[in-house]
Parts: C-alpha cells; structure tokens; sequence
C-alpha cells in the first residue's frame, strides 16, 4: 500500500548538563569548563542543511508542526542562542503557524528573569525537571535543585508570560511511601502547570543506579502509587491521554502526541534521532547522529556527523507502530495503520483479533484502542505484534 507524509516534527538534541543524574541514561554530560554554546548553535544549523541535502525531496514543501529542545539542559543555552536557531531553522523549513516550541528546563540552571528572554525567541512552551518536591529525594536523585527553588522557577515562567508548562514528576523513588507520591502530585497541581508527565523511575542499563541500586518500592506499592496519583490528577483537572501525560483541555503535548502517532521527524543534535517517511521509495527511514558532542561538533555539518541510517524493515513496522500507537488511551483510527506503515489491515488481523479475544484491545473496528486490562499489560500487547 502506499505511505502517506505524517506531520513533520523537529527535535534539537543539547547535550549538557550541570551534572548528571545517577538515573538518567540520555546522552548527556556534565559540564568539564564552558562548553561551545555558540560554535554548536551553528554546527545545529549545518547538520540541517546537510538533512536537507539528503533528503530532499523527503521534505520538500512539508511545515514543522512543532519543536523540541531537548538534553541534556538546554536551559544552559541563552535566550539568544534560541533565537538564533530558530530564526535560521525557519529561513530553511516552513513553520506551521502555532507552531509549539517546547524548552526542557532545569529549575536549578535557569537564571530570574531569562523566561522573558526565551518567550520573545520564540519558545511557547517549557518543560520543567521538577522530578519531586521532596528536597531528601531530590538528593538521592542527585538533582541540583531545592523543591523551593522548583516552584520559584515555575512561578518565574508565568510571570513572564509564559502559560503552556509541563512539570515532569517521578514515583517510585528510592524509600518512597504512597503519601510521599501523593504530596509530590498535591504541589505540583498548585502549581497550575497546563501538563504534568508522571513516570515511574526505573533502572536502566549503563547508569549508576545500575550499579548500585538505591531501595525501591516494589512492584505493587509503584502501582499503587500509579493508580492513586492518576486518580488525584484526574481530580484536579488532567486528563490521561497517554501512559504517563496528563492534561487540562486542549493543552496535551502536540510534540510527543506526534511521535505517539507515528509521525516524522528531524533530529538535529549529538546522539539525535530521526524518522523521515519516503514517499516515493515506500520505506521509513530511521537515522542518527554520533552521540559525542565533541565528536559532533568535529564533523561540522558532514557526513562524519552521521551515527547510522537504515530503513525499517517490512516486518518490523507493526510492532514500531504499536510502540507508540498503544500507549495513547484514547487510541488511533486503525486507518492510520496502513497510511502510516504502507502495510495492509489484513497483515495484523489475526494479532487484532487475539488482543480483543485476551480483551487487551477494545472490540470498536474503527480504532486501536487498549482496555484498562491492556493498559495494565502494556508489554505484552506491544510484543504480541513482534514477529
């Protein structure tokens, strides 16, 4: 079947950060002097150009419907810097109007009065590491920041003008109790943020908690603590539309909504990764960057700047799907399958079928839509489309 274009997004990988977290396993690093904020501004900029030499008329007339900095802490870059990546991404690629423009922010890096700076570069969005308001789990986080400092930094941004926030909280923290995840939700909702992301911590690979596992809550005290914040946020206003993102009306993430959709994007930066729709050869396209910053930098825009490219393989592009689709509560219209992947309906309808006879999958032929028994087994339905 043909593949349609999904919408286009862009991400902008920055990979330092004061200090890295024990738990973070993203392609950061802490700072060792005064990184090349300026020189990597630039080198942002040649690694588009070189994107859109190579795909050229993979791109060609599509609009950027959103923008993410992510890291790392791109709070480190100056308002200015901002700007001057986003005045020269716009020279390049259409911007659809209302494009979102999301910040990640660390309250501890960020200085009074820079907020304003970011709004006027052209940022309308900022996602704040809070993490938690409990200054002893902060601590064990190894995060740089005070609860106090966290709250006088959203405040910061709303004074200035800036309404469209997200707080990123975690639960299950080392020694946490249910009434602990409870009062992390309770500060962050009087807050009034537009979002809040509320994940599990968990233990990957290659990190220092890795190594040396901090006591967690088991398994059924974390889902305790799942189902008892979800009911509180609900309560006070935010929806869940996807496994860990909750929102007051109108205000989910349009970035992550589309990942979560299988859409397309550009990624830009050290360790980025892209996905790009090639209509005219049929496939999808996968590619990113080498992840050193230094290393990134040296290749100034050329072909050295490239980690790997690869098509997703015919047999693969289910389950790549339903990585993504399945977590959204509301589902996806099962036609985006086809559109998306270029594979027919008839290709998954014994998987369809097996998921809805477990009751995984909700019985609407119209939608791929998990039931809260689904939900609970999220892994499994995902890997039930695995070949």
């Amino acid at each position: 079947m043909p593949l349609s274009a999904p919408p286009l997004a862009l991400y902008v990988h920055m990979p330092w950060c004061v200090k890295k977290c024990p738990y973070c396993d993203f392609n950061s690093h802490g700072l060792r002097g005064e990184p090349p904020y300026a020189h990597y501004v630039q080198m942002l900029l040649a690694d588009l150009d070189a994107d859109q030499r190579d795909m050229g008329d993979a791109l060609h007339g599509r609009p950027i419907v959103s923008v993410f900095f992510g890291g790392g802490t791109p709070s480190l870059f100056a308002p200015e810097l901002i700007a001057r990546f986003l005045d020269g991404a716009r020279a390049r690629l259409p911007f659809q109007d209302a494009c979102e423009v999301t910040l990640e922010t660390n309250p501890g890096t960020v200085e009074h009065g820079r907020f304003d700076g970011y709004l006027a570069a052209g940022v309308n969005r900022i996602s704040f590491g809070i993490q938690s308001f409990d200054d002893d789990k902060l601590r064990r986080l190894g995060r740089i920041h005070s609860s106090a400092e966290a709250e006088a930094a959203v405040k910061s941004a709303q004074d200035a003008g800036l309404d469209n926030i997200n707080l990123d909280l975690m639960y299950a923290l080392p020694e946490q109790t249910l009434s602990g995840a409870w009062a992390d939700v309770d500060r962050a909702v009087a807050l009034q943020p537009a979002h809040v992301s509320h994940y599990q911590l968990t233990l990957e690979p290659n990190t220092v908690f890795a190594t040396h596992p901090p006591p967690l809550p088991d398994d059924d005290a974390a889902w305790t603590m799942q189902e008892t914040c979800q009911t509180q946020l609900t309560h006070a206003g935010y929806a869940q539309y996807e496994v860990s993102a909750y929102a007051r009306s109108g205000q989910r993430c349009a970035h992550n909504l589309n990942y979560w959709t299988f859409g397309d994007y550009l990624g830009l930066g050290a360790g980025a990764h892209g996905k790009i729709t090639d209509t005219a050869s049929g496939v999808v396209l996968r590619r990113w960057k080498i992840r050193h910053p230094t290393a990134y930098l040296e290749a100034a825009g050329g072909p050295a700047r490239i980690g790997g490219h690869a098509a997703v393989p015919a047999d693969e592009l289910p389950f790549e799907y339903m990585l993504n689709a399945l977590r959204l509560v509301d589902g996806v219209p099962l036609e985006d399958f086809p559109a998306r992947t270029g594979i027919p309906l008839d290709r998954i309808a014994s998987r369809l079928a097996a998921g809805r006879q477990k009751e995984w999958l909700d019985d609407d032929p119209r939608y791929l839509r998990t039931t809260p028994l689904g939900q609970r087994f999220l892994n499994d339905v995902m890997a039930s489309f695995l070949d």
